[in-house]
């Protein structure tokens, strides 16, 4: 039924967990997968009349990210590796995690978003909303959530 599976993963536990399943699946549906990480945006913090106070340069915070991305879905890969499932990676930057899961499946070609059921907890998820909820209501793939 479904072919191509799109795997957000943010390297939390419960993001381990889930690409685990997603995999089993996969292998069991006979499907690929694309695992995917929204990388953030370079934070800009200006203080007064607009000076920077962030120590960190805008290419040092982007190698950065770009190596804990490469880490986060180089671990989807292995999982694939051991399951014999089909495993490539994709990285884009976003502030707007949801919006950037919507678009990576289109791009993609996914036929299936495979997420966990939540990220965030507390009263920061309360304020943030959940990216799951928000994928769920702005997707027009279909979307299977892992409890």
């Amino acid at each position: 039924m479904f072919k191509h599976i799109l795997v957000p993963t943010d390297g939390s536990d419960l993001s381990k967990e889930t690409a685990r399943r997603a995999v089993s699946f996969a292998r069991e549906a006979g499907a690929r997968i694309t695992a995917f990480v929204a990388k953030p945006e370079y934070p800009i913090s200006y203080y007064g009349e607009g000076a920077l106070i962030d120590p960190t340069t805008p290419e040092k915070f982007l190698a950065l990210a770009e190596q804990q991305a490469q880490e986060t879905l180089d671990f989807v890969v292995e999982l694939g590796r051991q399951a014999e499932v089909e495993v490539r990676k994709l990285a884009m930057t976003s502030d707007i995690p949801y919006q950037a899961i919507i678009d990576a499946a289109t791009q993609a070609g996914c036929d299936l978003i495979f997420m966990a059921s939540h990220g965030r907890r507390g009263f920061s998820a309360l304020l943030l909303g959940s990216e799951t909820n928000k994928v769920l209501t702005h997707s027009k793939i279909p979307v299977l959530v892992y409890r």
